[in-house]
């Protein structure tokens, strides 16, 4: 492991520089072009097996280790957000309207620097290591689902990943058993009235009042309609009825996202948004379309694997603190791969310490305290060597006599 860590260090200025590189260089979800090729062009420099196209623009490498073994898979997604950067950095954002605003940039420069630390101690390797480079993390449907169904996970007997926290400071590793992360589903309403003179609201129906009244009524789903122990939000995120001053909407259109963790609670949910927006466009006379797409599911964290990491986390150079993390109501597509193969999902602490505010993932002000680059690659790292290892041990060991 102490070979694997000084390969690391040494690895920390080519690290940084492909963070960079990538950060100046965002491509958003299914246009990723260049990134897959400079992520294939990478691996094939260290002699990698490369697939490259998988699942649509995902880039699968492999490497193999010098004695025979269980298979670990890594995962790092590389795509980009449709946010104008505000940050004013040598490495800004050369693409206007696209930034890195989610450390995917930084988890792909991690998972390249391990795969070489990785490479250069192949021969005493006791198994196999899979590069799992996933594009289109940010949208739904996202590459996950179609890079696993192009056989990304063949052969895998468990899979790592971690994502980049700007609000955990640096050296700190939060991880949490079980659901973690929820499933993120979005909705649309159209309110459909009848439009009118503003000095002439009776021989109107109002959309606009309609989807502000349906907008209130929908915060009693969680509130009077989900068991309070049941974790689940409802938020409505875009209103729209543009009109002049004077005139009343016929048309009014609302979008918004529903994350839980159960399935029970994610069913009831769907249903009862429809049961209120029936009746709240009933009280008005007017009509309604109603659409809701399922996005990924809850990323649930498996119990051996999670402590497996969390256990060998507190010795990783420069972490200084694990600890068990509070679930979280964002989403993320690493929970299909958790549906097929055991594996884990935890996050690396990569606040910037003296900032006046701390920016939150998918801001234009968001960025990363680069340490985090290295602690990211060596608890992942430390992960694949020891899990490789104790599974030889294993192996290894006669059966027992009957």
């Amino acid at each position: 492991m102490e070979k694997l860590f000084a390969k690391l260090e040494e690895l920390t200025d080519e690290i940084v520089t492909l963070r960079r590189y990538l950060h100046e260089n965002p491509e958003l979800s299914f246009q990723e072009v260049e990134t897959p090729k400079f992520i294939a062009a990478y691996h094939e420099a260290l002699g990698h097996e490369v697939r490259t196209g998988v699942g649509r623009r995902g880039v699968v490498a492999v490497l193999k280790g010098g004695k025979t073994g269980k298979t670990v898979a890594l995962r790092a997604d590389f795509d980009a957000l449709p946010i104008q950067e505000e940050n004013e950095v040598e490495y800004k954002s050369k693409v206007p309207g696209v930034m890195h605003a989610c450390g995917h940039d930084g988890h792909t420069a991690s998972l390249l620097g391990l795969a070489k630390a990785l490479n250069s101690m192949k021969d005493d390797l006791e198994g196999t290591v899979v590069f799992i480079h996933q594009h289109a993390e940010e949208v739904v449907p996202g590459g996950a689902v179609a890079m696993i169904e192009d056989g990304c996970l063949d052969g895998v007997d468990v899979i790592y990943g971690t994502h980049l926290s700007s609000g955990i400071p640096v050296g700190e590793i939060a991880y949490r058993v079980g659901p973690t992360m929820a499933a993120a589903d979005c909705f649309e309403i159209t309110i459909e009235g009848q439009g009118g003179h503003g000095a002439q609201p009776h021989l109107t129906k109002d959309a606009l009042v309609t989807a502000a009244q349906l907008v209130v009524n929908l915060q009693q789903i969680v509130s009077r309609r989900v068991n309070p122990l049941s974790p689940a939000v409802v938020s409505v995120g875009s209103f729209e009825a543009k009109n002049a001053f004077n005139v009343i909407a016929d048309k009014a259109e609302l979008k918004g996202t529903v994350r839980t963790f159960s399935e029970d609670t994610r069913d009831l949910i769907e249903k009862e948004i429809e049961a209120v927006i029936k009746a709240t466009v009933a009280a008005n006379g007017s009509n309604y379309q109603y659409s809701y797409t399922r996005g990924y599911p809850a990323l649930v964290n498996h119990k051996e694997d999670t402590e497996f990491v969390a256990g060998l986390a507190k010795d990783v150079p420069g972490v200084t603190n694990v600890r068990e993390e509070e679930p979280h109501m964002g989403g993320e597509d690493f929970a299909y791969y958790l549906q097929h193969v055991p594996g884990t999902f935890f996050f690396t602490g990569a606040e910037i310490a003296g900032r006046e505010v701390t920016y939150p993932h998918h801001h234009p002000k968001f960025d990363i305290d680069e340490r985090a680059l290295i602690i990211a690659a060596k608890t992942l790292g430390a992960a694949t060597v020891k899990y490789l290892q104790e599974q030889s041990t294993i192996t290894a060991e006669p059966a027992a006599l009957v």
